[in-house]
């Protein structure tokens, strides 16, 4: 079992509303592994970075994406660190990959003022800046396309990643 595609991308690329609208159009499950996180510990993932530390998070993070990967057949959503994880980033070989690329103001504006984002808690523009230019090049290790975001609606951007998919067959 394979996800039909899995998303990465910037917090405020859009992940989760372009991959709920690119399932609902696919007629398949969405899933996202952030979600699967908070079920597992029982807990918003605010509350885990301060309960347990960003390292416990990512300890569940990669837990989650390796068994989203084995076992999602679906559309699959990836937390905007899972590329950060060098085992994780070698799991998504082979995978159809769709980086969702975004520019810094458009982030801005979709994520606010990060809340319920622990890492954007404090000066949210400059961390977003330094989070999105630190994984640029590692979203696009992982992708095989990249589709830009900015200024489109999540139905528009649903529709490039499904013509995408279809012409890969």
């Amino acid at each position: 079992m394979r996800p039909v595609c899995v998303l990465v991308g910037a917090p405020g690329a859009g992940k989760t509303i372009v991959g709920q609208t690119l399932a609902a159009t696919l007629g398949v499950e969405f899933r996202d592994t952030d979600t699967d996180i908070e079920q597992l510990a029982g807990k918003p993932i605010p509350e885990i970075f301060v309960d347990e530390g960003e390292a416990h998070f990512r300890t569940l993070e990669r837990a989650a994406v390796a068994a989203a990967l084995a076992t999602h057949s679906g559309v699959l959503a990836l937390g905007g660190g899972a590329v950060l994880a060098e085992e994780s980033r070698a799991a998504l070989a082979g995978h159809r990959v769709v980086h969702l690329s975004v520019e810094l103001a458009d982030a801005v504006k979709r994520v606010g003022l990060g809340a319920g984002r622990p890492l954007l808690a404090i000066n949210p523009r400059a961390t977003l800046k330094y989070l999105m230019d630190q994984r640029r090049p590692l979203y696009a290790e992982v992708a095989t396309a990249t589709v830009v975001t900015d200024g489109r609606t999540p139905e528009e951007i649903a529709a490039e990643i499904a013509q995408l998919l279809r012409k890969e067959g």
